[in-house]
């Protein structure tokens, strides 16, 4: 798979630009600040709509616009799709494939396989427990779309289970509402179906977890040279309540049955404290994903070196384990070599020279190792050329 083709309009800081692009290599060479990686974004948003590095849409859109278009030629088995999706903020974005409409945006996930490694996926290894989550089910959606609808179906549930919580919260609080609970008798309505999308989604990070694992351990010991033994397992729950490894072997996995009850009966348990905050305090949203260096924690005891090396494990995990479901996804290092030393680099570059197609961004060419130079574009304020 490549993109052959990548047009924007109104997006970032582009009025309007188009590269056509080609298997293999390719780097495209800036200052800081020209617009570099709002080019790899685009082709990001296409892959998983989203950004990697905004949580809402409104700064793709470039200012005085009301709406940017991403349009991107991608060949497949020597067959070419044209994937066009225009993002309004505020509204629901608009997605063609092949130019017919699509009735829901989510209906092109899948047609983008790409693992995109930027400087802001230190966070998946230092930052919180929502960055973790979402490199996971964004992973599970570019191997299996149909998890973005088990995603969506899940976050809706919270959001009305929140706000039934949080009313009941408020009318207890503020205006001596019940205090029997009877304002709650929809509770168990929604306690059922986050017990059972909820279900859905941990069985699928569960298995994620477990297929990850040895692409992990790999990817850290090349790009470390043999220093540390990186392993990541799952852990239910933020609160220290079903803290088990539940991914780690040789036990098996809970099926799907099992894991619902296992829900349902946290939730009943947790039901007490979530009325007192208003708030949901079970469920895949408030799991982690826990990193680890030999015995210890990635999270708070890696260096920097070491936590570069471990994002990039996670990323390249990601990409061995999608180029082994049979479709080889572009490869994406936004502004990586600078921050590498040259051991990392020459090894990173050893494990991606072969990549069917490799994007590279950077501010001084001679960052990126020999091996990786193929074509060259200068990008400018506005404005992409080929120089090589």
């Amino acid at each position: 798979m490549y993109v052959r083709r990548l047009e924007l309009v109104d997006f970032r800081s582009y009025e309007r630009v188009g590269i056509d692009l080609e298997p293999g290599g390719t780097v495209l060479v800036g200052p800081n600040g020209v617009g570099k990686t709002n080019l790899i974004e685009a082709l990001g948003y296409v892959a998983t709509l989203g950004s990697h590095r905004v949580a809402v849409d409104a700064p793709l859109v470039r200012f005085g616009a009301s709406a940017a278009v991403v349009r991107c030629a991608i060949v497949h088995d020597g067959r070419e799709l044209l994937v066009e999706l225009e993002i309004v903020p505020g509204r629901a974005n608009r997605a063609r494939l092949g130019r017919s409409p699509v009735r829901r945006s989510r209906d092109i996930l899948g047609a983008l396989r790409l693992v995109l490694f930027a400087p802001e996926d230190l966070e998946l290894v230092r930052g919180d427990p929502g960055e973790r989550r979402r490199y996971l089910d964004d992973l599970l959606v570019a191997r299996q779309p149909r998890y973005a609808g088990v995603r969506a179906d899940y976050e809706r549930v919270v959001k009305q289970r929140n706000a039934l919580l949080r009313t009941s919260y408020q009318r207890r609080r503020w205006a001596g509402g019940d205090r029997d609970g009877s304002d709650l008798a929809t509770l168990e309505v929604w306690n059922a179906q986050l017990a059972r999308y909820g279900a859905e989604l941990l069985a699928g990070r569960l298995e994620l977890c477990a297929a990850l694992g040895p692409h992990i351990a790999k990817a850290y010991d090349a790009v470390a040279a043999g220093k540390g033994a990186a392993a990541i397992a799952y852990k239910i729950g933020s609160s220290g309540r079903g803290t088990e490894r539940l991914s780690d072997p040789p036990s098996p996995l809970p099926d799907r049955a099992g894991l619902e009850q296992l829900l349902a009966g946290m939730l009943a348990d947790a039901r007490p404290a979530e009325v007192d905050r208003g708030t949901t305090l079970v469920g895949p949203h408030r799991d982690d994903v826990l990193l680890t260096l030999g015995d210890l924690p990635a999270k708070g005891y890696a260096s920097h070196g070491e936590s570069w090396s471990y994002a990039l494990a996670l990323r390249l995990a990601a990409y061995d384990l999608l180029r082994d479901d049979g479709i080889e996804p572009v490869l994406v290092l936004d502004d990586v070599f600078a921050e590498l030393d040259a051991g990392r680099r020459t090894r990173l570059a050893d494990l991606v020279a072969g990549a069917a197609q490799l994007l590279v961004t950077c501010a001084v060419a001679e960052d990126v190792p020999e091996a990786l130079r193929g074509a060259r574009f200068a990008v400018t304020e506005g404005e992409v050329h080929r120089v090589a």
